[in-house]
């Protein structure tokens, strides 16, 4: 007997479904700057002049870079504090490079990257294959880093520093239509980090790590390839930076450079929606953290109040999104 046309069961496809670009927590974080923003232009007009929000951005951006490295190594269930101590060593050595050497900008560049991201790797291959955990590790390599950038400063600071990373300065060399080079880089390593988390099976490997690093191996997973790389290009993203913070400065270096830099970064990450707890992050939300961390100190100087206050608003926002991110993963064990 046939089976006519109209008898035949359907075949259903089954559609892929992306989550949303944008989350929650990266909608409430617009929504807070936003507010914040229009609060501090109407208590301090200057504020929202092009003096007031380039510089603003400037500062942004080495933050916001390292934290997009940052954000794929919390994601994998580590953490890396030596980031301060790496970015003072990538400083120096580059500095050192541009006074003695005269080198261009692509030279220079390309040096503190390399540095950088030589400094990832001892991190990654010891936390990798050393399998000890990474804040023990960074901590190690923080100090070690610290001495070395020491040794590479010797006895004072690094002086007559050339205008040659003024690309990514302060200044108009340092802009394309009233926007800084330095952020509009950020953004773009942002977006490109974004969709790779997003849409490749690497990027959805570094998640895999973070929720369950065992069961991802036994999926297939190199684990610990993927670890090294995440602390590599964490790396490469403090020599990149290291280059934006000389450029933000004057002529002169001295060796107080990345100090509490690593604070920050994690205080952007966290705020950014970031679950400290791994398997969960956002490289957007680091980017919207570091703006808001970032437009915090720039209120707080303007206002003319006391730069602790400062520490203590960052505190607050830390605190409110541990607490919001804790509340999630009691909402998911419940159900």
């Amino acid at each position: 007997m046939s089976v006519t046309t109209a008898e035949k069961p359907a075949v259903r496809t089954k559609q892929r479904v992306l989550p949303s670009p944008v989350t929650g927590q990266e909608i409430v974080l617009v929504g807070v700057i936003a507010l914040l923003w229009v609060a501090l232009w109407i208590s301090t007009p200057a504020f929202m002049t092009a003096g007031s929000i380039q510089p603003l951005l400037v500062a942004t951006a080495p933050v916001a870079l390292v934290g997009v490295g940052m954000t794929i190594v919390i994601i994998t269930g580590g953490i890396d504090v030596s980031v301060g101590a790496a970015i003072m060593v990538c400083s120096v050595l580059t500095a050192k490079l541009l006074v003695n050497a005269e080198v261009n900008l692509a030279v220079a560049v390309l040096v503190s990257v390399a540095a950088g991201g030589a400094l990832g790797l001892v991190n990654g291959v010891l936390i990798a294959y050393g399998r000890v955990h990474a804040i023990i590790i960074t901590f190690g390599t923080a100090n070690l880093f610290l001495f070395l950038g020491l040794q590479i400063f010797g006895s004072g600071t690094v002086n007559g520093i050339p205008a040659t990373l003024a690309f990514f300065g302060r200044g108009p060399d340092g802009r394309t239509l009233g926007i800084p080079h330095a952020f509009l880089i950020t953004l773009l390593l942002t977006a490109a980090a974004w969709w790779y988390l997003r849409h490749t099976a690497g990027g959805r490997h570094f998640f895999a790590i973070g929720g369950d690093a065992q069961a991802a191996r036994l999926a297939g997973v190199r684990v610990q390839r993927r670890v090294l790389l995440a602390y590599v290009l964490t790396g490469l993203l403090v020599g990149l930076a290291s280059c934006f913070v000389i450029a933000q400065g004057t002529s002169t270096l001295d060796q107080s450079v990345g100090s509490g830099k690593e604070l920050a970064v994690i205080a952007a990450v966290v705020i950014g929606g970031t679950s400290i707890m791994g398997g969960r992050g956002s490289v957007l939300g680091t980017l919207l953290g570091a703006l808001l961390v970032q437009s915090v100190a720039s209120g707080v100087t303007q206002l003319g109040w006391s730069s602790q206050l400062s520490d203590l608003f960052v505190g607050i926002f830390i605190i409110v999104a541990v607490g919001a991110d804790l509340l999630r993963a009691r909402a998911r064990r419940s159900r």
